[in-house]
């Protein structure tokens, strides 16, 4: 356990000597969704992972925070200097910042399926309001149906359903306590890191598009599309992302 601010987080170093491999996970899933992977990366990285404040392992946040500053702290905290980075989702768009506001600390960009900060999103006020009459009847297994409904629209999978279920816990303390970070979309242009976008086509619509938009604007970006991959690709197709990660962070 890390401490941050007045919290701690969940944390995990394989240490050695190698590489290292900054891993930041979904906002609808925590480090285990890095599991798939785990062991044949540790083979090639000095991979370290580790859980936002609520999610997963981590005790709930009891102040205001930022993902950027969390992600900051554990690295200066396990003392490594510059990295890979790989994100997915909410765990993406932590990456993009980073290397927006610390270009030499970060070596190379894997983005899973990324959040883009500052993209215009369409509005989907019916499914909000789903959402928000689900929460209010205390329906948690209605929310569960719904988010995966929405984020696993490949299947049905015991790992994805139960970090989806850990994921709904985390969201109350996520809205109160966390604090938006930077937009980065206007400022894609600015990136010099090498950079590899995936994202599935079983993904949501809107978040499709805001990849294809992001990888557009991203000098160099290398753009994967995934056939049947929803917003959880190291679980749909590991050998896919092991194996981009391994071109693309080694050499």
């Amino acid at each position: 356990m890390l401490r941050v601010g007045a919290d701690k987080i969940w944390a995990e170093d394989s240490g050695g000597s190698q590489p290292p491999l900054l891993l930041l996970h979904e906002g609808v899933g925590d480090a285990r969704m890095w599991d798939p992977i785990w062991d044949e990366l540790t083979a090639s990285f000095r991979a370290i992972r580790y859980e936002v404040r609520g999610f997963g392992r981590s005790p709930e946040p009891s102040e205001k925070f930022t993902l950027l500053a969390d992600a900051q702290s554990v690295l200066d905290q396990l003392g490594v200097g510059s990295c890979h980075v790989a994100g997915c989702s909410m765990g993406g768009l932590t990456a993009l910042e980073f290397a927006l506001a610390q270009p030499d600390r970060v070596r190379a960009l894997v983005l899973l399926a990324p959040g883009i900060g500052g993209y215009p999103y369409p509005e989907q006020p019916e499914l909000e309001a789903q959402y928000e009459a689900l929460a209010a009847a205390g329906d948690q297994d209605g929310l569960l149906r719904l988010s995966l409904q929405q984020w696993a629209a490949a299947g049905p999978d015991p790992l994805v359903t139960d970090m989806m279920r850990a994921a709904l816990r985390a969201w109350a303390g996520e809205e109160e306590f966390e604090q938006a970070g930077e937009p980065t979309y206007d400022r894609l242009g600015e990136l010099r890191v090498p950079t590899v976008l995936l994202v599935g086509d079983k993904d949501e619509p809107g978040l499709i598009a805001s990849n294809e938009a992001a990888a557009a604007r991203i000098p160099g970006c290398e753009l994967i599309r995934m056939p049947g991959v929803d917003h959880y690709p190291t679980v749909r197709e590991p050998r896919l992302v092991l194996d981009t990660i391994l071109r693309h962070c080694t050499g």
